[in-house]
């Protein structure tokens, strides 16, 4: 996830951190470690994030090279 997508929608629904925070029911702490593209983030916080900002996280297929997982 581009953690670019969190920033601009917290400030077009013209919220803090703090804000945000409060909404989502974690630490600003963990709001600017989102922002910031921090790789440990708990998903069960994230996904609190998303609740609160009305965004949802969606898990696609990707296509994974031949080599990778084959029996040689």
């Amino acid at each position: 996830m581009d953690p670019t997508v969190i920033r601009e929608r917290r400030r077009a629904l013209h919220l803090t951190q703090q804000d945000l925070a409060d909404l989502s029911g974690v630490s600003v702490r963990f709001i600017r470690d989102v922002e910031h593209g921090k790789a440990s983030i708990q998903l069960d916080s994230l996904l609190a994030i998303l609740r609160a900002l009305g965004l949802q996280l969606n898990i696609s297929v990707r296509s994974i090279p031949r080599t990778v997982g084959e029996a040689s």
